[in-house]
């Protein structure tokens, strides 16, 4: 699986009961905010809900229940460009199965991926077709929970694009898919742009808000676009997208400009910690689709336990600072969109289609920015269907 120089070692994960008991004695003797009457969601995470959390991840949360879930599946580790980086490999039982890496966002981990993993490793034990096998790499994002933390500038999406390339070639596979989303999604285009001759095809179920977000909403602005070309919907993803950056992207502009200040108190505080990521699970959801409460508390402790709230906000800061900017260029491998209408910045798909070879697009009506968490059937079988004409001769 590895050749000289390029070690992969395998992994497991044992936390301390120390720690666990640190985290329990922090949980009791949490300071709690007021609040005001009448508050809702309004002014940023409800105090009952966060009361809510906080006692089943004290009282009634079971770590080792979840890190031997975790420690079933094939761990490793290996050192690439300089840092540790962590990895679910799922190999599947069929031998021609298609090699797929996917990657998780923030505030996620590889736990996002937990309910997906069996169908389609191995479809024929969850009802499905031998033929939609995968063999499943799921690397933790470099700083991120077991990958970190980072300890050198610079990884942005393109530094961790060629990680995960040189990830895939340490692994012996010279053709393989991508799927993600979130940060998962930019960071899969980016490995297509990267290394076309060997990715068949890119999967995401999130994209990256349009510039035209702001341009074409302005009064007078357009950026040379015709709003009027613009559908009823498109129109109203693009004003979705201008009040998600004005009301909802506060968390984005503290990480892209400070994350070193913010880390403080979310390394100290593990109310802190679950507040700046539950919010994000509560908003960006499907109200009837919820992930799991013990998943979101197991992303949660990862991070906690890791001390990787620092390392992992530095994504946004890097990508920020990077040089050339935000414009990539067109990616031209086959890629695949899978909509879900509780998800933040909806995409459009003129704008998809100027950035990008789109060979296939799904609308669902459930699901979230977490899909794989929410509605994994839905994702399963969209990936399944997306990458079925692309599989060629393995």
């Amino acid at each position: 699986m590895a050749t000289s120089g390029d070690s992969i070692v395998p992994f497991r994960i044992d936390i301390p009961e120390s720690s666990l008991h640190e985290l329990r004695r922090r949980l009791a003797s949490s300071r709690w905010p007021d609040q005001v009457s009448g508050a809702g969601e309004r002014y940023g995470m409800p105090l009952d809900r966060m009361r809510q959390l906080a006692e089943r991840w004290e009282k009634g949360y079971d770590w080792r229940e979840h890190e031997a879930r975790l420690n079933r599946l094939p761990q490793f580790t290996t050192a690439i460009d300089g840092e540790n980086v962590h990895l679910l490999h799922v190999r599947s039982p069929e031998p021609d199965a298609l090699p797929l890496v996917m990657t998780h966002g923030w505030p996620g981990s590889i736990v996002e991926f937990l309910e997906v993993v069996g169908p389609l490793s191995d479809p024929r034990a969850h009802g499905g077709d031998a033929a939609d096998a995968f063999h499943l790499v799921i690397p933790s994002l470099p700083g991120f929970g077991f990958s970190g933390p980072t300890h050198s500038p610079g990884w942005d999406p393109a530094r961790i694009a060629r990680a995960w390339a040189e990830l895939m070639r340490r692994l012996g596979y010279e053709r393989y898919g991508a799927q993600g989303g979130d940060w998962g999604s930019g960071i899969s285009r980016q490995l297509g742009i990267l290394d076309p001759e060997h990715v068949v095809g890119v999967h995401v179920n999130t994209l990256q808000l349009p510039r035209e977000v702001d341009s074409v909403l302005a009064p007078g602005g357009q950026a040379g676009l015709d709003a009027s070309a613009l559908s009823e919907t498109d129109l109203r993803r693009l004003e979705s997208g201008r009040t998600f950056l004005r009301e909802g992207a506060g968390y984005g502009m503290i990480q892209s400009t400070r994350p070193q200040t913010l880390a403080y108190a979310l390394t100290d505080s593990p109310v802190g910690q679950l507040a700046w990521i539950a919010e994000k699970f509560d908003e960006w959801s499907d109200p009837a689709h919820r992930p799991d409460p013990d998943l979101l508390l197991t992303n949660v402790t990862i991070y906690w336990l890791t001390r990787t709230a620092a390392s992992a906000a530095r994504l946004y800061f890097e990508t920020a600072h990077a040089a050339g900017g935000a414009v990539q260029p067109r990616l031209e491998v086959p890629t695949g969109v899978a909509v879900f209408p509780h998800d933040i910045g909806l995409p459009i798909r003129r704008f998809a289609e100027r950035d990008s070879n789109i060979v296939h697009w799904s609308e669902f009506d459930r699901g979230g920015h977490f899909a794989a968490m929410e509605v994994p059937d839905l994702l399963v079988g969209d990936v399944r269907t997306f990458f079925r004409p692309l599989r060629g001769d393995l």
